[in-house]
């Protein structure tokens, strides 16, 4: 009975190193899955680094350029929002017919003045 027994544990032990030698080849396809996947979001990551820091430099060049080109432009502000507003309300805001009524007509002395703010 001895050896019965002894041939049926080496037999479920040889089951068990299959069964196991199963679960590591798949714990090696899956290594060798994450280890591909890990290599292209690297070269993905390398480019879009690159493409960035390409793009940045484009950005700052442009912003070079537009403040060499406008170094004395001033902010039109809160004031010219301010005159806009009081034109849609239907007031005159050129210095011909400041404050008064538009009375529903424009006015291309207030439009003029209005559009020089705005460039």
């Amino acid at each position: 009975m001895k050896e019965r027994n002894f041939l049926d544990r080496v037999m479920e032990f040889e089951q068990q190193l299959g069964s196991m030698h199963k679960q590591f080849h798949e714990l090696i396809g899956f290594v060798a899955q994450m280890t591909e996947e890990n290599h292209s979001l690297q070269l993905e990551n390398h480019h879009l680094r690159k493409r960035l820091e390409e793009m940045d430099g484009q950005t700052q060049a442009v912003n070079k350029r537009q403040h060499r080109k406008k170094p004395n432009t001033v902010d039109i502000g809160e004031g010219v929002d301010n005159l806009a507003r009081l034109y849609n309300e239907g007031f005159h805001v050129c210095n011909v017919h400041y404050g008064g009524s538009r009375k529903g007509e424009d006015c291309l002395f207030c439009l003029s003045f209005l559009n020089k703010q705005n460039v």
